[in-house]
C-alpha cells in the first residue's frame, strides 16, 4: 500500500506543475489585458478633455467611476466565487470589461462615457481576487515567486495596451480604436473560460506549522501593510492622472504622451523584478524606504525638467512607483488575517484600487484650485507619509524577512 501510495503521489506532481503553471499562464494574461484597460484611461484623458470640455476634477470622476467600480465590487466576487467558482465569473467579467469599451466607443455624450467605464471597470472587478488568489493556491507556500510574475503580467499590459492604443489613435478614430480594444477582451475571455484550470490547493511543507507558529506575532501587520498599500496606489493613479498634462505643457503631443506612459510602465515591469530581488534580500521596510523616497524625488525631477529630460526620468520614476507594490502584494499571504488569503487578497485590492478612484479626483480638486504642477507635488508628498508607516510594519515581520 505504501509504495502505491508513493507511486501515486510521484504521477501526481507532474500534474499538479501543469496545473499550477496553466493557472499562472492565463491569471498572467487576464491581469495584463485588465491593467492595460484600467491604464488605457491616461491616454484617452486628453481626447475625451477635448471632446466633452472637461476640467480636471471631472476628468478625475470619469476614470474614478472605472476604477471605483473595480473597487467596490472585489469583496463581492471574492465572495461569489467562493460559491460559483471563479473561472466562469472571471470569463464573464473579462467580457464586460471589453463590452464597457465598447460602449464607450458608441457613446455621444458624457453621461453614456461615465455609464461605460463604471461597466468596464466593474468586469475589472473579478480579475485581481480571483487570479491572484488561484496563483496563491496553485502554487501554495511558494506562491511568492508566482505571484511576482503574475504582477509582472500585469506591468506588461500597462505597457503595451496604452502604447498600441496611442498608435492606433494616428491610425483611426478613438470610437474606433475603443471597438478594436474591446475585441481583445472577448478573445482573452474565451482564453480565460477555455484554458484556465479549475481551482486546486497546493500545500507546500510546513505552511501550516509555519502560519500557527508566527500568527500571534503578524497581528495588526496586515492593516498597516494596507496603509501603505492604499497611499502607494493614490500616489501612483495621482500622478499618472496629470502625467499626460504636464507633457502636454512641456510641448508633447499625443504620440509621445502614449510613448511617455509606455516607458512608464516598463520601467513599472522592471521594477516588480528589481524590486522583488530588493525584497528578498533588504526586506519590506528598506524596500519601501528606497522606493517611496525615490518617487518623490523622481516625481519632482519631472515635475521641474523640460521635455526630453522628464522623458528619460520616466522609466526610472516607472520602477518607484510599481516596485513597492510588488512587495507588498507578495506579503499579503504571510500577514493574512486567519491565514484567509482570498479575503486579504479582496480586501487589500479593494482598498488600494479604491484608492486610486478617489485620490486623483482630491487631486484634481487641488489641480483645479492651484495648478497641475501643486497637484503633483501633492503626490510627491504622499509618498513620504508612507515612510513611517513601513518602519511600524518592520517589527509586524516574520523573523526571517530582512526587513
Amino acid at each position: 500500500m505504501a509504495g502505491l501510495a508513493t507511486i501515486a503521489a510521484n504521477s501526481s506532481a507532474p500534474r499538479s506543475r501543469n496545473h499550477a503553471r496553466r493557472t499562472l499562464m492565463v491569471a498572467g494574461l487576464a491581469h495584463a489585458l485588465h491593467d492595460g484597460y484600467t491604464d488605457l484611461i491616461y491616454v484617452l484623458l486628453p481626447v475625451w478633455q477635448a471632446e466633452f470640455a472637461l476640467g480636471y476634477g471631472v476628468l478625475a470622476v470619469v476614470r474614478g467611476l472605472y476604477t471605483g467600480a473595480m473597487a467596490g465590487l472585489q469583496i463581492p466576487v471574492s465572495r461569489l466565487a467562493e460559491k460559483l467558482g471563479g473561472r466562469g465569473i472571471l470569463a464573464f467579467g473579462t467580457a464586460l470589461a471589453g463590452g464597457g469599451y465598447a460602449l464607450a466607443g458608441i457613446s455621444g455624450g458624457l453621461l453614456g462615457l461615465c455609464v461605460a467605464l463604471a461597466l468596464s471597470g466593474a468586469g475589472s472587478s473579478t480579475q485581481h481576487p480571483i487570479a491572484s488568489a488561484a496563483v496563491s493556491h496553485a502554487y501554495g507556500d511558494a506562491a511568492r515567486g508566482p505571484l511576482g510574475v503574475y504582477n509582472f503580467s500585469g506591468d506588461l499590459g500597462k505597457a503595451a495596451v496604452p502604447a498600441t492604443t496611442s498608435v492606433l489613435l494616428t491610425l483611426m478614430p478613438w470610437r474606433s480604436a475603443l471597438y478594436v480594444l474591446a475585441a481583445l477582451g472577448v478573445a482573452v475571455a474565451l482564453a480565460v473560460a477555455l484554458l484556465m484550470p479549475a481551482p486546486h490547493r497546493t500545500q507546500g511543507p510546513g505552511i501550516g506549522k509555519e502560519k500557527s507558529k508566527y500568527v500571534g506575532k503578524s497581528r495588526g501587520g496586515f492593516s498597516l501593510l494596507f496603509a501603505i498599500g492604499v497611499l502607494d496606489s493614490a500616489v501612483r493613479m495621482g500622478f499618472l492622472t496629470f502625467l499626460p498634462f504636464l507633457l502636454k505643457a512641456k510641448g508633447a503631443t499625443l504620440p509621445e504622451i502614449g510613448f511617455a506612459l509606455a516607458l512608464v510602465f516598463v520601467g513599472g515591469a522592471a521594477g516588480k523584478f528589481a524590486c522583488g530581488w530588493l525584497g528578498a534580500r533588504l526586506g519590506v521596510l528598506w524596500t519601501v524606504l528606497a522606493t517611496e523616497g525615490g518617487t518623490a524625488v523622481a516625481i519632482a525631477a519631472v515635475l521641474t525638467s523640460p521635455l526630453i529630460p522628464a522623458l528619460i526620468v520616466l522609466p526610472v520614476l516607472g520602477v518607484m512607483l510599481n516596485g513597492t507594490s510588488s512587495v507588498l502584494y507578495g506579503t499579503v499571504p504571510e500577514l493574512a488575517p486567519s491565514g484567509r488569503a482570498e479575503r486579504a487578497f479582496a480586501v487589500f485590492y479593494t482598498g488600494t484600487i479604491g484608492s486610486g478612484a478617489i485620490a486623483p479626483v482630491l487631486f484634481g480638486i487641488l489641480g483645479d484650485a492651484t495648478n497641475v504642477g501643486w497637484a503633483t507635488v501633492g503626490t510627491a508628498t504622499t509618498a513620504l507619509i508612507t515612510i513611517p508607516i513601513a518602519l511600524a510594519l518592520a517589527p509586524k515581520l516574520r523573523p526571517e524577512d530582512p526587513g
